[in-house]
């Protein structure tokens, strides 16, 4: 339970929020406006404020710039019947936790205020979770049964093949591994098998000895050898040319090296732990990856799931990156707008976990305020404008449906209205009928966005 102070001029809107509150569980004390609210005894002592934007008097924001200077700490969630991106950027830089438009989703409210109230014991903490695999973030079903594979597998010598898209984490998960054997105080050698040339990779690999090439001007121990009783990382394994696979495959088999040049042979005590963001079984079929390797590597495979795929661990990443890039931007953005996450939650990242972070780091980087909003997400550019994806299938659908001699009789004024139409129609039901968040998407103002969807009968 939590204890809710309402600030609103409008008795119905204070009678129904402290209604739907309390059926929540939650312990509420009302206010018609700023100045009663500010002259409540220890109003400090609430866990969260609900404060109406446009309020005779003390309006909304300066009763949030009151409450942060007396409590900087605690969360006020403003709520407006006029909300505009202007108000909105204005209350998250005064420190506001939240905003929510009127008329507003009921489960949305709820949802912004659960957050709020449960900010400090938040289970969003990397810290608590992740203690046992540092680096690796993570609480979804998903990541929890990576976490029980990485247990039962780290303490045996099993070479192990990660499969999963590029951004994944899957050198994360290999550390994971090798952290938790029983060499984990020995070397773990990282090679990427796409960056080393293919003329230089054996040598890189086994080493050489002075003068067995062009420009071999000494002996060289290879990364096998640096890797000897500890783990070597082979990623992007589905790179390596065919002569080099087949000298894999004799390591694997005889647990020996020899150096370019060499004529003798090095035993060698290592684990082999390989990562791919192919498809290795049609890489066989295809006659580009032997098959005894494959069988070699992959004792255990373990696929690393795309964030598309665990989406609740994308508010527990967010706020590890927050905290990451604000200390080293020296920023003091410790927060992101619900609308902003919802932007990233609708997101599918081909990029994956990689793309997030770069996401975040950007958003950091050009906030100015203490919380992200939605301007300063960047995302990749098919995702960036979705509305111009609706406006071309809405025209191509518009013409196939007419001649060109029927779309001149009926007039440009005709045709853009049905294609904004269409538009507002989509962003709707792609937002859950949320209006502030379809004028986002839309690019325009929540309250031009009002007008039109009165205008068309939409709602």
């Amino acid at each position: 339970m939590a204890s809710v102070l309402v600030v609103d001029d409008e008795r119905s809107m204070r009678d129904f929020l402290k209604i739907l509150l309390k059926k929540e569980g939650h312990a509420v004390t009302t206010a018609e406006n700023g100045k009663t609210a500010l002259e409540l005894p220890d109003f400090q002592a609430f866990d969260v404020v609900v404060s109406d934007i446009r309020m005779p008097g003390i309006t909304g924001i300066e009763l949030l710039e009151r409450i942060k200077e007396k409590a900087p700490e605690l969360p006020v969630i403003m709520i407006t019947a006029f909300a505009s991106p202007d108000d909105a950027v204005l209350a998250m830089k005064n420190g506001a936790f939240d905003y929510i438009s009127k008329p507003f989703n009921v489960e949305e409210i709820k949802s912004v205020i659960e957050s709020a109230t449960s900010k400090n014991h938040s289970p969003h903490n990397p810290q608590d979770l992740c203690a046992f695999f540092p680096g690796i973030i993570g609480q979804s079903r998903e990541m929890v049964k990576i976490f029980d594979m990485i247990k039962r597998v780290a303490p045996t010598p099993a070479n192990v093949l990660i499969y999963g898209e590029s951004g994944t984490g899957k050198e994360l998960v290999a550390q994971a591994i090798h952290n938790h054997s029983n060499v984990s105080s020995q070397n773990f050698v990282p090679i990427t098998c796409s960056a080393i040339p293919e003329d230089l990779m054996e040598s890189e690999l086994f080493g050489h000895v002075k003068g067995s090439f062009t420009g071999a001007i000494s002996d060289k121990s290879g990364l096998f050898h640096e890797a000897d009783n500890g783990t070597a990382f082979l990623d992007e394994i589905g790179e390596l040319t065919p002569i080099i696979q087949t000298k894999l495959l004799r390591v694997l088999q005889e647990r020996e090296i020899k150096p370019v040049g060499g004529i003798r042979t090095k035993h060698i005590n290592i684990r082999i732990i390989a990562a791919t963001n192919k498809i290795l079984e049609e890489e066989i079929g295809a006659g580009r990856f032997r098959e005894d390797l494959f069988y070699r590597l992959a004792v255990v495979p373990l696929r690393v799931p795309p964030l598309r795929e665990r989406k609740d661990d994308v508010p527990l990443l967010v706020n590890h990156f927050l905290n990451k890039y604000s200390k080293l931007l020296g920023k003091e953005v410790q927060e992101i707008s619900s609308y902003a996450l919802q932007v990233l939650m609708d997101y599918d990242f081909p990029g994956n976990v990689r793309e997030l972070e770069n996401i975040i780091e950007r958003g950091v980087a050009l906030e100015n305020s203490t919380i992200i909003l939605p301007e300063s997400l960047t995302l990749s550019g098919s995702m960036k404008r979705p509305a111009e994806k609706v406006v071309n299938s809405s025209f191509e659908l518009f013409q196939a449906a007419s001649s060109e001699e029927e779309l001149y009789d009926l007039g440009i004024e005709t045709i853009i209205t049905n294609l904004e139409k269409r538009l507002i129609r989509h962003a709707l039901e792609k937002t859950n009928n949320s209006k502030m968040r379809a004028a986002e998407l839309l690019q325009i103002s929540f309250r031009s966005l009002r007008y039109k969807v009165k205008k068309y009968g939409l709602s």
